[in-house]
């Protein structure tokens, strides 16, 4: 650590916060690809009414804390002899650290994308339109075919008609449920 004492104080105090955040970093990733992350950091005592807020994790946590000082110092270290006026030196690290911080969000947001339940359900597929696919008897004589789009997948499911024969290429509209598999169509 003998560089650091021929430094710059200015200098010298961005290394010390940016060395054990990078190594507080370091250990929060590796604990995060390990599976020994536990949530989302450790919880500042932060009593603010969050509710309303469409985020799945706090703000002000560990973790975001790391991210910011990551950013700022390593910004403020690269740029120190490029940008004279040290205060400005300090603004853009500040947007560089805020910069990490919203990246940090924007991913997170990106993997609860991940973990939504797309199990399909033929709940799912009531009042939705289809194109019948397979001709379906009138009257509840048989079973036909439809093509439906249900949460951007496209099925093809057993359906019925109680009311007149619905030809191959009718667009049709679910309108309940028979039997737990059977959708009951009418023709549009």
């Amino acid at each position: 650590m003998d560089f650091l004492a021929e430094m710059e104080p200015p200098l010298r105090a961005l290394w010390y916060v940016a060395l054990p955040t990078s190594l507080i970093f370091l250990l929060q990733t590796i604990l995060t690809f390990v599976g020994s992350d536990s949530g989302d950091g450790i919880n500042a005592d932060f009593d603010g009414d969050l509710e309303g807020a469409e985020a799945p994790f706090q703000l002000f946590t560990l973790r975001n804390l790391i991210n910011f000082l990551l950013g700022f110092s390593w910004t403020a270290i690269t740029f120190y002899h490029s940008i004279a006026n040290y205060t400005f030196l300090l603004l853009i690290s500040a947007a560089v650290g805020l910069a990490f911080v919203w990246l940090f969000f924007f991913i997170i947001k990106q993997i609860t994308k991940l973990a939504e339940d797309n199990t399909f359900k033929l709940e799912d597929a009531l009042q939705k339109s289809g194109t019948v696919y397979l001709s379906i008897p009138g009257h509840k004589e048989g079973p036909g075919k439809i093509s439906i789009s249900v949460k951007g997948s496209q099925k093809e499911l057993n359906a019925i008609s109680l009311s007149e024969r619905i030809e191959t290429g009718a667009s049709v509209r679910v309108i309940g449920i028979e039997g737990g598999n059977l959708l009951i169509v009418e023709k549009i």
